[in-house]
């Protein structure tokens, strides 16, 4: 039986995943990996601060809609086949140990993402894994025989090839605009525009940024008048606002704020608690047992002095006035500050930490068991260059060892 030649078009998680999974079900297989950067496993190298949080327990994930925005339904049935557990014996079993911190984030123990890299590198290469950097795969095409047909440029002189595969896998990554996936258009049908799904926010507020630094754990954020919201941890920069509060608010309206030109309205529950009611009847009792007391010198909520002293700066409330000379209305200002303080969002943060888009791969193109397209025979996809995104906490990187793994399985397959 002749060799079967087996290309995977991208040299991230989910292709290293791929072509791992593909060479221990199938090593009579040649398998080799397109990369169009002069290095693997870029955006790994870079997830989690340098750490890498390669996973999550999903310790606090009820439903898997809360952690993917779109595609959770599909991770849902893949998860059958390789799920966060299996992640986690896989790397240790390849001599990776791993640790689970108490935000259910999973991290190499030596909390460097070098020991991921070399992890699958070096399994790759054992297996019989080729590469080819520093090529760029400008498009495929399926042959009247069913063989895929590549067309790359490689190197600096960048010369034009044409080399056929009996089977591809596309695990390219999420491109920020349409072009970056035209390279699909003659082997897919629908592509879902690919927007950023995980920004920070700009908001011009001089008072709010003279407390960048500040992290507020936990708040709720949302975007009123709508059904996106999060909850966690907030950090006020010199922009704005970033931190895993806002940055899965982002993901979750990711298409709304695109939509709207990342101009909206933001509105930050300070004490993260929603029954005005309670909220009321608690200040109302905590100004009685502290009636003659200074309201810079206290605490109400267990905020911090430097957020209430901002809350009373906002609402022109002095710091040297005592907690029983405050009249109903002060009152009621302070408690809507506290629970729904909104500003005007003027942008999304332009730095590095928004590398997740969502859009790609439309989800109806694929067999949802083998990730194989239904209109393009032996060619399938994994990761971010489909229509599946996280929000950030690990999930991300869950999603390409679940998807690559599953097209490794079944890509070998007579």
């Amino acid at each position: 039986m002749p060799t079967l030649h087996i290309a995977i078009v991208g040299g991230g998680a989910a292709g290293l995943f791929a072509a791992i999974t593909a060479k221990h079900y199938y090593p009579e297989t040649d398998v080799c990996i397109f990369e169009k950067n002069n290095k693997l496993l870029a955006k790994v190298a870079i997830t989690g601060g340098g750490r890498c949080n390669l996973t999550n327990s999903f310790a606090d994930i009820a439903d898997l809609s809360n952690a993917y925005p779109r595609g959770h339904k599909l991770i849902k049935r893949l998860f059958n086949t390789f799920d966060y557990d299996d992640v986690y014996q896989w790397f240790e079993d390849h001599g990776v140990p791993l640790v689970t911190q108490e935000d259910n984030c999973v991290f190499p123990q030596s909390q460097d993402s070098q020991s991921i890299i070399d992890c699958l590198i070096s399994t790759a290469r054992q297996l019989g894994v080729k590469f080819r950097l520093g090529c760029t795969i400008t498009s495929i095409e399926q042959t009247p025989d069913g063989k895929l047909c590549i067309t790359s440029t490689c190197g600096q002189a960048g010369a034009t090839q044409k080399q056929h595969y009996d089977r591809v896998a596309v695990t390219t990554g999420g491109s920020p605009q349409m072009k970056g996936l035209e390279f699909l258009s003659p082997v897919v049908r629908k592509l879902e525009s690919p927007v950023a799904s995980l920004f920070t926010l700009t908001i011009n507020d001089r008072r709010l940024q003279s407390m960048m630094g500040t992290v507020v754990n936990p708040v709720t954020v949302s975007i009123p008048s709508t059904k996106f919201k999060a909850e966690g941890p907030l950090l006020i920069t010199h922009w704005g606002v970033s931190g895993p509060a806002v940055l899965k608010l982002s993901s979750y309206a990711a298409r709304f704020l695109h939509d709207a030109d990342y101009h909206s309205t933001l509105a930050v529950n300070w004490i993260n608690r929603t029954h005005h009611h309670e909220v009321e009847q608690e200040f109302y009792m905590f100004i009685a047992s502290n009636a003659n007391k200074m309201a810079g010198n206290l605490h109400p909520f267990n905020l911090t002095s430097r957020l209430w002293t901002y809350i009373l700066e906002k609402c022109g409330c002095p710091a040297d006035r005592r907690m029983g000379e405050l009249g109903k209305k002060m009152i009621n200002k302070l408690i809507d500050t506290l629970t729904n303080d909104q500003y005007a969002i003027a942008g999304k943060g332009k730095f590095k930490d928004e590398f997740v888009t969502c859009g790609g791969v439309a989800l109806g193109e694929l067999n949802l068991n083998t990730l194989e397209s239904k209109h393009c025979t032996h060619l399938f996809f994994a990761g971010e260059v489909t229509d599946v995104d996280g929000i950030t906490g690990g999930f991300n990187l869950q999603a390409a060892w679940t998807m690559g793994y599953v097209v490794g399985m079944n890509i070998g397959k007579a």
